[in-house]
């Protein structure tokens, strides 16, 4: 509303000319501007206008209340979750009153609830009893009113160890299930938070439950705590006699262990010895020598509180003094580092020390090797001993020796104990590396995946550290590649078992000796086919020519179709027509097109088949090719006359007609193709059976006046015409009348009959030169047409001759028959 209307609008109202009523509508959230509200035109009248329409306007002739823009409850009233979220606006109606609009916003569910913090952490004492709750502060906010921001909770992933109680806006998790910290301190829950909307939203929170540690576990000595100790005849005040070991599954001050001597232990005990009451060690409260051996048994316990003490034995056993023991001196003669002789394998026998017997007791004593220092061997030299090797040493069979060198008295009898010399074999490469199986096998899916990994070979090398150290490499990688480190062969690039379906890689292993040492084993990849070729025929389009005539079941044609898959994927199961009502079919086994019903070259002249073959792959790959079949032409069919329409058709011709002139012609079709419809015309006989003045062209079956009229040509002409076509070997013909009647007076003609009698058969058609009517180009083709035509016209006064001789000998049997004959003339049937 303009500045103006607002003035015009206060004038009033402080005139007191305006009366104010109030109107209250009802709107959702969220909805498109221009949303209907309702109407001030059922209770007042027009003109309407709006003094703020901030959120809404009005149709100033209707009264109807609109939306401006898209409202959001939750941006308009952002601190009133629950009750009626209002904005009013003023309406002037008709000239004098003010109506109050009030519009209430409604919520709808348009805000999931939000957790504050998407982790939780709660500690639960792990003695806590079932049915405990613990409060959860944390809960999730929904900004929706009533009903959609009405939250319930759920649990997922708590394995029945807790529970949720929701009770108003108070979240406690219950304890379902007995806690122990010590099988299990952690447990990882989802809380998952649904509001009540007719739609529901959601959200979670990760909530981390701590089992807290409680003294529910006493301490018990471990399995190797020792339970028996020697202490040496001359014992300083402070030597270790035993370390005893215990433990408390708990936690912190819960696990924390004394130490101490059962009262049961004799005074003597509790004089020699003394427990560490934290660390449980065991050690001598005085220097101790005795002239006797002695037995101590103590019992040691382990105390916490509020359980009852563990209990362990352990006995000490006290040894005597004795005279110092008779040493051995070593002189070391190979190689050696900290007391310890080192010496290469596959070294042949070598001295390895000098030893001498320092004996301080007067005994007189030997030095020999224990049985099983082998393969060593000590031997005196000039009143001392070489220890040598006995053989060559081998790394791989054993790496350190312990060669114990014991003092004996003359006969044998051990005096003493013994001296051990350590003997360390320095490993060489010796030992190339060696795979598990030296020959590996592998299937694999064609059309893999590049990349992907085949084949995990390992070799071995019995050598240590540098020259034990393996690296692969392929010889004949191709489309494998492989990790020198861990020995994975993986595959480069997708295989095609069509392409190749085996193949027999090299594998080298090579140790890290200079000079290194290799080892081999041969990996056997087989590709295993997938249905992944459909079938192929042996040509994409397939033409074939037969006759008309061709015999039922008779083979039209090869169809070769072949997969370049195997086994199932490879065999063809179907190769069909799918063309319907079709007189052919496949013969799947003999892999051929054949015919199934008659072809008619004149009802139809060619067939477009489509064939579709299938594989007996899964699933099942077709190919479909196109296949042409024409039908040739057979002479099946006779030609036709359709001018003259019947034999008993008849043409006037006046006397006067000029020689050459076309007189008439014989209109034939024949439905065959090619030279079995070239229709050829030929006059085979005539009445009066003397020479015709007329002539008929061949090829045209135009009909000629070829001589001039005279006073005995005057009457009915009959002639009857042979009409042939080309068909080879026997062509087909039929036969028409043509009747002429030569007279002056041009008036319509009428036929009544035709002569009684046809000849048996007709004579062959005559051999005419074919001129070519395209043009006088070629001089050798005129040479041969006029030798053609010479050679004809002898061969036709020849014959005229012998059919003169003959109708002079005949004459008189002719006009007793009262027929017509030519040259060869047999016995006349009559016309159909």
């Amino acid at each position: 509303m303009n500045w103006t209307t607002l003035q015009w609008v206060l004038l009033l109202a402080s005139a007191g000319q305006i009366q104010s009523h109030t109107l209250r509508f009802t709107v959702l959230e969220e909805q498109e501007a221009g949303v209907r509200i309702g109407s001030l035109s059922r209770s007042y009248s027009a003109p309407f206008k709006l003094v703020d329409g901030t959120y809404i306007r009005v149709d100033e002739s209707t009264g109807d209340l609109f939306t401006k823009e898209r409202i959001d409850r939750e941006t308009l009233c952002p601190t009133l979750q629950d009750g009626d979220c209002t904005f009013s606006d003023t309406a002037v109606v008709g000239l004098d009153e003010l109506v109050l609009i009030i519009i209430a916003v409604d919520d709808v569910n348009d805000n999931s609830p939000v957790f504050e913090r998407s982790e939780i952490h709660v500690r639960i004492p792990e003695d806590a009893s079932k049915g405990t709750g613990f409060p959860l502060d944390d809960q999730a906010q929904d900004k929706d009113a009533a009903g959609n921001g009405l939250i319930h909770y759920h649990l997922e992933g708590s394995d029945g160890f807790f529970g949720i109680r929701q009770d108003g806006y108070e979240l406690e998790l219950v304890v379902q299930r007995e806690l122990d910290r010590e099988t299990q301190e952690n447990h990882f829950l989802v809380l998952v938070a649904v509001d009540g909307g007719s739609t529901a939203l959601s959200a979670t929170a990760n909530l981390s439950v701590t089992v807290t540690d409680v003294d529910d576990n006493c301490p018990e000595f471990d399995a190797d705590s020792p339970n028996r100790a020697i202490v040496p005849g001359l014992g300083i005040k402070g030597a270790a006699v035993a370390q005893l070991k215990a433990s408390d599954k708990d936690l912190g001050r819960n696990a924390q262990i004394t130490f101490s001597f059962s009262r049961q232990i004799s005074d003597r005990a509790r004089t020699l010895f003394h427990v560490d009451g934290h660390t449980g060690l065991i050690s001598l409260a005085v220097d101790v020598q005795v002239d006797s051996r002695e037995e101590h048994v103590l019992k040691v316990l382990a105390n916490s509180p509020l359980c009852p003490p563990a209990q362990t034995q352990v006995t000490v056993y006290i040894q005597p003094a004795a005279n110092p023991e008779p040493s051995i001196k070593i002189r070391f003669v190979a190689e050696h580092k900290n007391q310890v002789i080192v010496l290469q394998e596959n070294e042949p026998p070598t001295v390895l020390a000098l030893l001498e017997l320092q004996d301080t007791s007067g005994d007189k004593g030997t030095l020999s090797l224990e049985a099983d220092s082998m393969p060593f061997s000590l031997k005196p030299q000039a009143g001392s001993y070489l220890l040598s090797t006995s053989k060559p040493l081998d790394f791989e069979v054993c790496s350190e020796y312990d060669v114990t060198v014991v003092i004996s008295d003359l006969h044998g009898t051990r005096l003493h104990g013994g001296k051990v010399i350590k003997v360390a074999v320095e490993d060489v490469n010796d030992n190339a590396p060696k795979f598990d199986q030296t020959r590996y096998e592998k299937d694999i899916k064609e059309n893999n995946a590049p990349g992907v990994s085949l084949l995990n070979v390992h070799a071995t090398d019995a050598d240590a550290d540098q020259f034990g150290k393996v690296r692969y490499r392929l010889t004949n990688g191709g489309p494998f590649t492989m990790h020198e480190d861990t020995g994975v062969i993986s595959i480069a690039e997708s295989l095609d078992r069509e392409q190749q379906e085996t193949y027999i890689l090299t594998v080298l292993a090579r140790d890290g000796g200079d000079p290194s040492q290799e080892g081999f084993a041969i990996v056997c990849v087989n590709v295993l086919d997938l249905n992944d070729n459909p079938p192929a025929f042996s040509s994409p389009h397939f033409y074939f020519f037969v006759s008309e005539s061709l015999p039922r079941l008779s083979q039209v044609g090869k169809v070769t179709v072949s997969d370049g898959d195997e086994g199932d994927n490879g065999r063809i199961v179907d190769v069909r027509i799918v063309n319907e009502k079709v007189p052919f079919a496949i013969d799947l086994a003999q892999g051929s097109l054949r015919s199934t019903g008659e072809v008619d070259r004149e009802k139809q002249d060619r067939y477009d088949l489509l064939v579709v073959a299938v594989d007996g792959g899964r699933p099942a790959l077709s190919t479909t090719v196109k296949m042409t079949v024409f039908v040739e032409d057979v002479n099946d069919n006779q030609p036709q006359v359709l001018l003259p329409s019947s034999n008993l058709s008849c043409l006037t011709i006046s006397p006067a007609t000029q020689t050459g002139s076309m007189i008439t012609k014989i209109y034939a079709i024949d439905e065959d193709s090619g030279m079995n419809s070239d229709i050829t015309y030929q006059i085979v006989a005539s009445e009066p059976a003397l020479q015709s003045p007329f002539q008929i062209d061949q090829h045209s079956g135009n009909i000629t006046l070829v001589q001039r009229l005279r006073g005995e040509d005057y009457g009915m002409h009959h002639l009857f015409v042979a009409v042939r076509d080309g068909g080879k070997p026997d062509p087909l013909q039929t036969t028409v009348w043509v009747n002429l009647l030569v007279n002056e007076t041009l008036e319509k003609c009428h036929v009544r009959a035709v002569p009684e009698y046809l000849p048996a058969t007709l004579p062959p058609p005559k051999t005419l030169p074919i001129k070519d009517c395209r043009g006088d180009s070629n001089a050798w083709l005129f040479f041969l047409c006029g030798l053609g035509l010479m050679l004809v016209s002898g061969c036709v006064l020849l014959a005229v001759a012998v059919v003169f001789m003959k109708h002079k000998h005949t004459k008189r049997k002719v006009n007793k028959t009262n027929a017509w004959e030519t040259g060869n003339l047999c016995e006349l049937k009559p016309l159909n």
